[in-house]
């Protein structure tokens, strides 16, 4: 046995199944070791680095297992650093098996050299090493995938191509050496019983409570929505967390921040009391004020502990363990008056968001593409986005419901993630169907290449349906949008438009299907034919890019500030303002129809006047 077999034999041992990769001379002992173990785990070729490290941490942000990638040295390794920086900010255990040159060329500055351990410092700081002499094994692999678990993080093991090649030795019971075992042990950190009582006689003491939940609280669904019956609270969600309650619970108010609703909005600028459980939402302004509300947080992460908002009681632990012990100390709340205001604003939400779908648009609403899926979502749908514009319409005209389950890259923001991330879901969930949101900007950037990976590895998957919805603007729109908003500056054609490609056509050329979508009317339909499709299928939706995915708390400044400039005389910055003022002003306008009742097809004249 190489080492080259004995690290795939440990993954198997981990119950790593696949292995999201690209080959490289860097690791080709790896690649035999691949041969000879009848392909156990299963290498998962992407098309590019980048991509598989994306792979990788989609499919550890739906299985909840460790995500493994492996590249070559030098330009592999590069390749994957913003794939695994999407792992360390959003929290998700990834591991990244890499190359390196043979040990005797180290330091001559020899042909794909790269310092990988500088490299890899900062992305992976919980646990990088190198292997060096067999005897490190199994000790690398179990500290790399144990830490990983551990601190939701990134991991990375190198190893030197004459490393792969050596006979595999084990560790004896001697000085200098380290053996190892395979395992974490299950664990569920809790807070001392002082702190629990403080955190209760907060949440007690308040009249209008918020809940903010992320990721962190997806464990703990039934005890969030005890405790919000308790409390008559509202709860907001941050974008990592969409799935963790039920967008048809009638006090949940959706998504918040820059991409959020309103009720969430005024949830938390009206709140006297906020307990955050399992986030480390980033945006303070959207927050209640500093001197507002007496404030609870829940986390299981002490670093990441405190942060964002003054807490009066920080309770390290997990999410359910920590709500058990804080439910019995909790009092009902016998005044619903504040769960009645919030359970409207969210009804109110709601029809505000289909009157925004059905808004006339050149040629097609883009808030209607997305609102036209809501219904349509299978029950145990994944759906993944891309950042953009795209990401705007998922986190807030998506419901998810029941076993739903959805991300984007959170942190990191980063384009590209959104058709990788729903082929690791694949091979997390063979048998569940899933789609992509992406704008054309990161189709062109990462996808398009990526449909070729579901085009191969389609056949191994129990329930082949996987949408990818392009969203085709000819515009890197979100930047265009924060450009007028944020400068006032029109849209700079150089860097934003984008060209217009047969994304359909594309995809039909390498053995999937699809269609192209220019009017109103063939929305629906082109839903329902992708998600009755036996295989990968894409739509290619031509929307408007004059559709602002702007905040929904802004939208009456919006409209106060057009009607000052064009009182003023001020006609290009009322220009720039206007497609804002054409969404919102349907919400007003009483007894608004649209053509034939048909959403997506826009006002009868009178009413668009």
């Amino acid at each position: 046995m190489k080492v080259s077999d004995y690290i795939l034999h440990r993954l198997r041992e981990w119950e790593v199944e696949q292995v999201f990769a690209y080959a490289g001379d860097g690791i080709n002992g790896l690649l035999a070791a691949w041969g000879r173990a009848g392909n156990q785990p299963k290498f998962v070729q992407a098309r590019h680095e980048e991509m598989a490290a994306f792979q990788a941490v989609g499919y550890a942000k739906f299985s909840g297992r460790v995500g493994v990638c492996a590249a070559t040295s030098g330009p592999g390794a590069i390749h994957l650093l913003n794939g695994l920086y999407d792992a360390k900010l959003d929290h998700v255990p990834v591991v990244a098996l890499v190359g390196q040159t043979n040990r005797s060329a180290m330091g001559g500055s020899y042909q794909q050299e790269v310092d990988l351990h500088s490299l890899f410092k900062d992305v992976a700081s919980d646990f990088c090493e190198t292997a060096t002499v067999p005897e490190q094994l199994p000790n690398l692999i179990d500290r790399a995938i144990r830490t990983a678990y551990a601190r939701h993080s990134v991991t990375a093991v190198i190893i030197p191509a004459d490393v792969q090649e050596l006979d595999y030795t084990p560790p004896k019971h001697a000085f200098k050496m380290v053996p190892s075992s395979i395992g974490t042990g299950r664990y569920a950190p809790v807070p001392a019983d002082a702190d629990v009582e403080r955190a209760a006689e907060v949440l007690n003491a308040g009249e209008r409570v918020a809940v903010l939940v992320g990721q962190g609280a997806r464990g703990a669904r039934a005890e969030v929505e005890r405790l919000a019956d308790v409390l008559g609270a509202g709860v907001a969600k941050a974008l990592l967390g969409k799935d963790v309650l039920p967008d048809d619970l009638p006090y949940v108010t959706g998504a918040i921040g820059l991409l959020g609703t309103r009720p969430s909005y005024e949830l938390m600028r009206e709140c006297d009391t906020l307990l955050m459980i399992g986030s480390s939402f980033p945006y303070t302004q959207f927050m209640p004020e500093l001197d507002q509300a007496r404030a609870v947080q829940i986390d299981i992460d002490p670093h990441m502990i405190g942060l964002r908002y003054p807490f009066e009681v920080n309770l390290v632990g997990d999410a359910r363990e920590t709500l058990q012990r804080l439910l019995p100390r909790l009092h009902r709340k016998e005044s619903r008056t504040w769960r009645e205001k919030v359970e409207k604003d969210v009804v109110r939400w709601w029809e505000v968001m289909q009157r925004r779908a059905a808004v006339d648009a050149d040629p097609v609403n883009p808030e209607y593409v997305v609102h036209a899926l809501d219904g349509r979502l299978p029950e145990d749908a994944i759906i993944t986005a891309d950042s953009g514009s795209a990401a705007n319409w998922y986190a807030r005209h998506l419901r998810l419901r029941g076993r739903m389950r959805g991300s984007l890259s959170g942190t990191l923001a980063t384009m590209g993630p959104g058709v990788p991330y729903a082929i690791g879901a694949k091979f997390a969930h063979p048998d569940r169907p899933v789609i992509a949101l992406v704008g054309d900007g990161a189709m062109q950037m990462n996808g398009m290449m990526e449909l070729v990976t579901a085009a191969k590895y389609q056949h191994e998957w129990s329930d082949r349906r996987l949408v990818v919805a392009v969203l085709n603007n000819g515009d890197l729109n979100q930047v265009t949008w924060e450009m007028r908003a944020m400068s006032g500056a029109p849209q700079f054609e150089e860097s934003q438009a984008l060209p217009d490609l047969p994304y359909a056509d594309i995809a039909r050329s390498i053995g999937l299907d699809g269609t192209r979508v220019e009017k109103p009317k063939q929305v629906e339909q082109a839903w329902d034919r992708a998600l009755a499709a036996d295989g990968p299928f894409v739509i290619d939706f031509r929307t408007d890019p004059a559709v602002p995915p702007i905040p929904p708390h802004a939208e009456l400044d919006q409209i106060e500030a057009a009607a000052a400039a064009v009182l003023q005389g001020d006609s290009d910055t009322a220009s720039v303002l206007k497609q804002g003022i054409k969404a919102k002003v349907q919400e007003f306008l009483p007894g608004t129809r649209h053509r034939q009742g048909r959403p997506g097809a826009g006002p009868d004249d009178s009413a668009g006047r």
